[in-house]
């Protein structure tokens, strides 16, 4: 199997050699290259096609929000995008996560959570730190009151089964957690989540929880 490839992004050399050591001292992990700023990273995910992109939320010429939404309205079949950032209880984060952003890791995090948030958000089964997503859709989110949001779930019809999928992953459940949950098999539980993102337009699961924080649908209180 071919290793998982990322792409660096951060204006601190320091904090981008601590990261290679940590991903390359992993068999199935590889960095493909390295940028110093938001700016550079659509003609390098062009040319190196990584599958992660580990990106610092606030540089200088082009901040990780703004790069993550140029990534995904510009790059066809986009890699996964793993913000990285001081402080977890940032607004920052909370826009880069609205923008698209697939999950989000501290730049303190110890060397086994750095590898284990790549590889999570590289296989998109489940949600990175569900606790913090949801205490940040709390601080910062609409609080179900985003008009928007709520007709996209309306729009999006969800079966009785779509929504107890969509609740339990809100709650950061692997779809083996989730079969566990409802009894039924894992490639059922695939299914499930197939049509809610499909449904509701979402690229992950990520996406799809935060719709259902904006909407209403569940509350992150």
């Amino acid at each position: 199997m071919p290793p998982i490839t990322v792409l660096l992004v951060d204006d601190e050399p320091l904090v981008r050699a601590g990261l290679r050591a940590v991903l390359e001292a992993q068999p199935d992990l590889e960095v493909a290259g390295e940028a110093a700023d938001g700016a550079a990273v659509i003609p390098l995910v062009r040319q190196l096609r990584p599958d992660v992109v580990a990106m610092d939320v606030r540089m200088p010429l082009l901040d990780g929000i703004e790069a993550t939404r140029a990534v995904l309205r510009t790059v066809p079949d986009p890699p996964k995008i793993l913000v990285v950032t001081t402080f977890e209880n940032d607004e920052y984060v909370y826009e880069a996560l609205r923008a698209g952003a697939d999950g989000f890791l501290l730049k303190r995090a110890r060397p086994a959570e750095i590898v284990h948030a790549v590889r999570l958000v590289a296989e998109g089964e489940s949600l990175l730190f569900p606790a913090s997503v949801r205490q940040l859709a709390a601080e910062y989110g609409d609080g179900g009151g985003n008009p928007a949001a709520r007709a996209a779930l309306e729009r999006a019809q969800l079966t009785e089964r779509e929504a107890q999928v969509l609740r339990l992953m809100t709650r950061g459940l692997s779809n083996a957690e989730i079969a566990g949950r409802l009894v039924v098999g894992t490639e059922t539980v695939k299914s499930h989540v197939s049509a809610v993102l499909a449904k509701l337009g979402a690229r992950d699961r990520t996406q799809a929880v935060i719709a259902a924080y904006e909407s209403g649908f569940v509350s992150p209180g």
